[in-house]
């Protein structure tokens, strides 16, 4: 395939009626959404499809799907119109005297123990500042990342993504707490070993998740096999639910137990006192290099990196 000619470069309507045909599989949906007619919508595909010397979507009875090629540009498509409209409303909103937006994300230690803190600065400083947090797995926030739907996030990385993708700036590993609720049969106990805990009922994070397995790491490091009697979840509303209404034991980040237990939560959970740490490995501070960071975002990253270094 040639390169497209930089006069040729795809226009944003163009970019909007491949994303149309590619979410509704059907040209005259697409056409519609985009306010155009049919007639006009399959010319301008034809003239997308021209540029690039190659279909981008197969034509078949029940609708049109992306071809290989097609996958690709719709993939680079959404990211440039992502940011056409990010750019747009920064402008909008530096102009009428706000601060902008950005898109963070991070796993649950840092989104509770740096990232809350550092946003609640920000909002103090610039109260307009539009600010979203999502709170998630490392493989779906660098899923985001990549995409350029969010500006930075605290994650770890992982080996089917490109590290030289981002920026990198490590951060700090977490250390793995057991968490119980106060009046828990061994909540006083001075000290807890692994063996006395392995045939405890559990609730846990999903397999793969660093803190689940660091936790099995702990137990193969003295010669015991996972726990049996485990529930799996990733949500962390539902463990503290879970927690309050049972004998179980939920291996949970150090910052998460800490927020669970100090003013003003106090929600009734106790720690169990351990042997032994249990760490997981780093996060760290990512963004795209390709995508330059707002200026509220850049704020927002530089007050994040100040908490993490407070903490050492």
């Amino acid at each position: 395939m040639s390169e497209i000619p930089a006069r040729s470069y795809l226009k944003p309507a163009q970019l909007r009626l491949i994303l149309e045909i590619a979410d509704s599989g059907q040209l005259r949906q697409a056409a519609a959404n985009c306010a155009m007619t049919q007639p006009a919508a399959s010319r301008m595909l034809a003239e997308v499809e021209r540029l690039f010397g190659a279909p981008l979507f197969e034509r078949q009875p029940k609708g049109m799907s992306p071809t290989e090629i097609g996958s690709t540009v719709l993939r680079r498509a959404r990211v440039i119109l992502r940011e056409m409209h990010s750019m747009s409303a920064d402008v909008h909103a530096l102009r009428g005297g706000q601060a902008g937006s950005v898109h963070v994300g991070a796993v649950t230690g840092p989104a509770v123990g740096y990232l809350m803190a550092s946003i609640r600065e920000i909002k103090k400083e610039t109260p307009e500042a539009d600010i979203t947090v999502d709170v998630m797995p490392s493989r779906e926030l660098l899923g985001h990342l990549t995409t350029g739907q969010m500006d930075f996030a605290l994650a770890r990385i992982l080996p089917e993504f490109d590290s030289r993708d981002f920026e990198i700036l490590p951060l700090r590993d977490e250390k793995v707490t057991f968490c119980v609720r106060a009046d828990h049969p061994m909540a006083r106990a001075p000290m807890v070993t692994l063996t006395e805990l392995h045939d405890h009922e559990w609730i846990m994070q999903s397999r793969g998740a660093p803190i689940r397995e660091a936790t099995m790491e702990a137990f193969a490091a003295v010669g015991l096999a996972e726990p049996r009697n485990i529930v799996n979840s990733p949500s962390i509303l539902f463990t503290i639910a879970y927690l309050a209404n049972s004998d179980a034991i939920a291996s949970v980040s150090e910052e998460v137990a800490q927020l669970l237990m100090r003013p003003p939560v106090h929600a009734g959970f106790a720690l169990l006192a351990q042997p032994r740490e249990i760490r997981v490995d780093p996060y760290y501070l990512l963004n795209l290099r390709r995508r330059p960071l707002s200026r509220l975002a850049r704020r927002v990253r530089q007050k994040v990196i100040e908490k993490t270094l407070a903490a050492d």
